[in-house]
C-alpha cells in the first residue's frame, strides 16, 4: 500500500509504520541508546519528563521475563525482537503535584522513539497486548507510575519468517481522512 498524505508533510511520517518482521539479532547498545535518546528529548508539561523505559535484550533472563508478559498473539512475532521495552509514566511531579498529562507526555516520548527508529532503519512496534498487572509486579514498577505500553524494537527481517497469519498484514496501514479527525470550533463540526 502506498501511503498518501492529505496535506504536505515530511516523508518520514509516511515511511514510519509498525512492522512485525525482525531478524532476531539483539539491538546494539548504540542503536538502543540512539532511540532512547530521541525519546528523552520529547516535550513534557513543566519539563516533568514522566517517561521511564525498562528494556531487555534477547538471550537474557530479562528478555524471557518481558516476553512472558506478552499476549499470545504478540508472542508469535515478538520472539524475534532485538529488544523489548516497557514504558511507564510517573503520575506526579517531583514535588508531589499530580502530573495530569503524564500519559500524553509519555506518548510523545514514544513517538520520538518511533521516528528515530525509522530514521535508523529499525522496526519499532508498540503494543497494548500484554499483562499490565504482571508487568508492574515482575518489573518492580512503583505505585506512583502507570504501566503504559510495550515496544518491540529490532532490525528488519524477512516477512517469510513471520507466522503465516501475520504475513498478509505486514504492510503499512492507511489513515482516515483528516477531515474526519479535525474540527473547528466544536467536536464534530465540519
Amino acid at each position: 500500500m502506498e501511503r498518501k498524505a492529505d496535506h504536505e508533510i515530511h516523508e518520514l511520517f509516511l515511511r514510519r509504520w509498525s512492522s512485525r518482521a525482525m531478524n532476531g539479532e539483539a539491538l546494539s547498545e548504540r542503536a538502543l541508546m540512539q532511540v532512547l535518546e530521541a525519546a528523552r528529548w520529547a516535550p513534557s508539561s513543566a519539563n516533568g519528563q514522566p517517561w521511564r523505559f525498562i528494556y531487555a535484550l534477547p538471550g537474557t533472563d530479562s528478555f524471557e521475563r518481558f516476553f512472558n508478559l506478552l499476549a499470545e498473539g504478540n508472542k508469535a512475532w515478538s520472539a524475534r525482537a532485538g529488544a523489548l521495552l516497557v514504558m511507564v509514566s510517573k503520575k506526579t511531579f517531583d514535588d508531589g503535584r499530580p502530573a495530569r498529562t503524564h500519559n500524553f507526555d509519555t506518548g510523545a516520548a514514544w513517538m520520538c522513539m518511533a521516528l528515530q527508529a525509522a530514521l535508523l532503519g529499525l522496526v519499532a512496534h508498540g503494543m497494548a497486548g500484554f499483562n499490565y498487572d504482571l508487568a508492574r509486579t515482575e518489573l518492580a514498577v512503583p505505585d506512583d507510575y502507570d504501566v503504559e505500553a510495550m515496544v518491540a524494537l529490532g532490525y528488519p527481517g524477512s516477512v517469510d519468517a513471520l507466522p503465516e497469519a501475520y504475513r498478509a498484514r505486514e504492510m503499512p496501514s492507511g489513515r482516515r481522512p483528516i477531515r474526519e479527525s479535525v474540527f473547528e470550533g466544536k467536536f464534530g463540526s465540519v
